[in-house]
């Protein structure tokens, strides 16, 4: 499933230095506007420790973590809308991604400057929202006079056009239609046809420093800014450095800054689930691997991501929990025990969920 994140924010906010230790790639992080031209994509493995205790079951060769790709988009200005800046390709590249990953900046550092001049997490989410929203609306108000005239002549859905003058009347108020949609009762499917980028769910990531990382009350009072979004505060730079070490010396290097988890792996695990997407986990001597899948996916539709012909011939999928698993040590011990269950086309799959399918070629 190519299912993407984009990573926005205004300029200097350290959008590419953040993208640069979640991919261990080298983009260019520069300390001035538009540094970033062309998106950059990068596929990060999402932290499983499941996996590597699958693989010492079977005595796998080697594990296959499931993924999240990330998309470095270029920082975006006031104006942006109305093609201030790079606006124009910001736009175009963040309505490609499924979610959007804010990046605010919440640290103070003279060296870096800030394009709007000062440090406010709160005004710089309000400047990116507002440009999105303004973008939404210049979409929908092209869209509706021809939704009005097709309604005229009974070309069009009555439900289209309410749906739209609905969204329309939201995003006035300066919201965002994730925010906002589904206590509005708006029609999900419609809003998605017109390629709305406040409809897309998101996460929002507070880049700050040491300081910030040990401020409970800086954090709670931007969470309730931006909820029920995610938020993850995490220190890029610090993350940077972190994920050129090796394992022990990183997980050293954590502890020593009294985190139990690095910020990327938590804006992996947060970005897979914002996506709506969990995993099912397969494993045998030569791999053990976990498989992407949309939450509330049946079993012959999981059964496809591995090969087609898996959902075509689909007869039965043997289950076995992880824990249950783990518990009996063997697929073997598990089936004697009772712990294996074989499944048909409509068991909707369980994250974790150890399995083999049984199908016709």
């Amino acid at each position: 499933m190519a299912l993407t994140i984009g990573i926005a924010g205004l300029p200097n906010v350290g959008k590419s230095t953040l993208f640069n230790a979640l991919t261990r790639a080298s983009v260019l992080a520069a300390n001035y506007p538009f540094a970033t031209i062309e998106p950059n994509v990068g596929v990060v493995p999402l932290p499983d420790p499941r996996l590597q205790v699958l693989s010492d079951i079977f005595g796998s060769e080697r594990t296959l973590p499931a993924t999240v790709s990330f998309v470095d988009i270029a920082g975006i200005v006031k104006g942006a809308s109305e093609g201030e800046g790079l606006g124009n390709q910001f736009l175009a590249n963040i309505r490609e991604a499924e979610a959007i990953c804010q990046v605010t900046r919440a640290f103070s550092d003279p060296d870096v400057v800030h394009v709007d001049g000062q440090v406010d997490p709160a005004a710089d989410i309000e400047t990116i929202t507002t440009e999105l929203v303004l973008a939404d609306l210049q979409t929908l108000e092209k869209a509706i006079p021809r939704l009005e005239k097709e309604a005229r002549v009974k070309k069009g859905e009555p439900e289209v056009l309410a749906t739209a003058k609905a969204a329309v009347e939201i995003l006035e108020r300066g919201e965002t239609l994730s925010a906002a949609g589904a206590s509005k009762g708006l029609d999900q499917e419609i809003l998605a046809t017109f390629q709305l980028m406040t409809t897309k769910p998101f996460i929002y990531v507070f880049n700050t420093d040491d300081d910030g990382l040990a401020d409970a009350d800086m954090q709670a009072r931007l969470r309730e800014l931006v909820a029920p979004a995610e938020a993850i505060f995490l220190d890029a730079k610090f993350e940077s450095e972190l994920v050129e070490l090796e394992p022990d010396e990183a997980a050293e290097m954590l502890a020593e800054s009294g985190q139990d988890e690095a910020g990327l792996d938590q804006l992996a695990r947060v970005g897979f689930d914002t996506l709506g997407l969990q995993t099912y986990l397969t494993a045998g001597p030569k791999e053990a691997r976990a498989w992407t899948i949309g939450k509330g996916w049946k079993a012959p539709q999981a059964a496809g991501v591995i090969h087609t012909d898996f959902e075509k011939g689909f007869i039965k999928a043997e289950i076995i929990s992880f824990d249950d698993l783990v518990e009996a040590g063997s697929v073997t011990e598990a089936r004697s025990r009772g712990r294996a269950r074989m499944e048909g086309k409509d068991y909707v799959m369980q994250d974790g969920d150890v399995v083999e399918f049984r199908f016709n070629v």
